[in-house]
């Protein structure tokens, strides 16, 4: 059964109709209850808020785990919380769940970013930039009084975060983990066509054959593009979706406009896109993580941590670029032991 704590909650409860003004937050405590965890990797309570925050375009919808901003605990610790970016563009925050409850009751905050998930879906192709992606986590954070945080983008999450940081700055960042992430998409198109030219030849020629006849929305493509993320993106079979999944699904619309129709074909706005040239800028404490058989390949990892002045690299084993669905508790382990690494060193300052 849940367990009370003493708490004290401090909401912000505006008109929660479409004429909320820019930047004004529905803070709606959906459960405020201490959750017991099953696995033995998980701590053993936790507390939960939901609510919106309004960003240009509609509402943005997160969940925040753990105790910062609007829940205080009476014995609370004030760990600095994660922030979570999820990938894409147009994918859900849902499998950041297996963060939840990370070391020392640390604070995860997960958000699904406008177009997806729980959040609102206007219907304004203008709002699919970079630019307004690094405004939306900025006001967020404003918002939820985020003064001091780490920030971990996955995949499309991790251009995204390497983006806030060079275009806001590191004020309050405490570190950045970029897990499996797009930091060039001409280096990703790269290490896709080479992952490609892997495949069985038979699957090889599928993919050939229907995209040189223009009929890549063929059942024979799919299956022949299905063993491309069996291998390089998912790492297996597919998991059953996770129960917060249900019900918040993605949005293909933002994701062919943004990238394309497959991970290794991308005619997006985000074909140029590369922060590669300004990683020398980013001072703070750097975590390049993925998978073994990442589509993000360690290879390349490790090129952009000789870019980066103050980077750790870790390659999971046996994982693909869905390397906390595939290992979470190794993904989990060397996440904490970065993140209280990073605080003890800025302590030590």
């Amino acid at each position: 059964m849940p367990t009370k704590r003493s708490i004290k909650v401090s909401q912000q409860l505006s008109n929660c109709g479409p004429t909320l003004s820019l930047g004004s937050t529905m803070r709606l405590i959906v459960f405020l209850t201490s959750v017991h965890a099953s696995a033995s990797i998980y701590a053993a309570e936790s507390l939960r808020t939901q609510g919106f925050v309004i960003v240009p375009g509609g509402p943005v919808w997160y969940e925040m785990d753990g105790i910062t901003g609007l829940v205080e605990l009476d014995d609370a610790e004030g760990e600095i919380p994660l922030v979570t970016l999820h990938g894409g563009p147009g994918g859900t925050s849902c499998g950041f769940t297996r963060l939840y409850s990370l070391g020392r009751g640390r604070p995860v905050l997960r958000y699904d970013q406008l177009g997806t998930g729980r959040s609102g879906r206007p219907n304004d192709m203008s709002l699919w930039t970079v630019d307004r992606y690094v405004d939306e986590l900025h006001i967020l954070r404003r918002e939820l009084g985020l003064k001091q945080i780490h920030l971990l983008g996955h995949s499309w999450g991790g251009a995204l975060a390497a983006s806030y940081v060079l275009e806001k700055g590191t004020e309050g960042i405490v570190s950045l983990t970029l897990s499996s992430p797009l930091l060039s998409s001409p280096a990703w198109m790269e290490d896709a066509n080479y992952l490609r030219s892997q495949l069985p030849l038979a699957v090889q020629q599928v993919l050939d054959e229907h995209e040189t006849s223009g009929t890549t929305d063929s059942d024979d493509y799919a299956a022949a593009t299905d063993e491309f993320y069996r291998r390089y993106v998912r790492g297996g079979d597919r998991l059953e979706p996770l129960a917060p999944c249900v019900g918040a699904g993605g949005n293909d619309v933002i994701y062919k406009y943004m990238w394309g129709e497959t991970e290794f074909n991308a005619t997006g706005t985000l074909v140029n896109f590369d922060v590669t040239d300004r990683l020398g800028e980013i001072d703070i404490p750097v975590l390049l993580i993925g998978g073994e058989f990442d589509e993000a390949r360690p290879e390349r990892l490790a090129q952009f941590q000789a870019m980066l002045p103050n980077a750790q690299l870790e390659t999971i084993d046996d994982a693909a670029h869905g390397t906390i669905s595939r290992q979470p508790g190794a993904y989990r382990q060397r996440l904490e032991a970065f993140l209280s690494e990073a605080e003890g060193n800025r302590s030590g300052l």
